[in-house]
């Protein structure tokens, strides 16, 4: 896969007004490649149809148990999973992660974690295959950026240097180009996990960047805000 919204996806779950949602928010964040099933029949006849790269599991099933069914899915292929239960016990929370899950949400759950922890999952299980693509040059307008040495290529040859916190950010706004960045998920890809307190320099780098990136930087063509979300770097088309 060239990024993340290429995966193949299986969301497990006998709730079919939830199992709506949820295709319709990961749709929504850009994930094209979704199929669904209500039972672990269905999950076990999807699986051999086509293996997915990260499997949604509800735990209570008609016909079983999500525990079981991972078991037996992961005897097949290592692939990554998240459990989304209503069982909220911190046994089985442990019990999930212990058989080998990637993560485990408890229900109700807000819908924008789901997508945060979907996206680093598999950041994280497929970052080795992601990173063999060299990005290629972006282009903006007729700005070009090189992502390999952080420089902005003005229209009339001038060019700029990125600094790093400035590479960072835009880094993972290209490789999500035309989805929406959460303030979180960008956070994190600058200053790790422990990037609280750096919230509201978020927006001060993001300004430092639009005056390199935009011809008109208070009016932005490419790296547009979302309000209340975060951030998107918009495709060509979409400018």
């Amino acid at each position: 896969m060239d990024t993340i919204y290429d995966a193949k996806l299986l969301i497990v779950d006998d709730n079919a007004e939830l199992l709506a949602l949820l295709c319709e928010q990961l749709r929504g964040a850009g994930y094209g490649h979704i199929r669904t099933a209500q039972s672990c029949a269905a999950a076990r006849a999807c699986f051999a149809a086509e293996q997915p790269e990260l499997m949604i599991l509800d735990i209570n099933l008609p016909d079983g148990d999500g525990f079981s069914l991972f078991r037996a899915l992961r005897a097949k292929a290592d692939v990554p999973a998240l459990f989304l239960s209503a069982r909220d016990a911190d046994a089985d929370r442990l019990f999930g992660l212990g058989l080998g899950a990637d993560d485990y949400l408890t229900k109700p759950f807000l819908m924008q974690e789901l997508l945060l922890r979907v996206q680093h999952i598999l950041q994280r299980a497929y970052r080795a295959e992601l990173s063999r693509t060299k990005p290629a040059p972006l282009q903006l307008g007729e700005r070009c950026v090189d992502l390999n040495d952080a420089i902005v290529t003005l229209p009339e040859g001038k060019t700029l240097a990125l600094t790093a916190t400035e590479l960072a950010l835009l880094r993972k706004l290209a490789e999500n180009r035309g989805h929406i960045v959460t303030y979180d998920a960008l956070c994190a890809a600058v200053w790790g996990a422990d990037y609280y307190g750096y919230e509201n320099s978020l927006g001060v780098h993001i300004r430092h960047l639009r005056e390199k990136l935009e011809a008109e930087p208070g009016a932005p063509q490419f790296l547009r805000t979302v309000r209340g979300i975060g951030y998107k770097l918009t495709k060509g088309e979409e400018a």
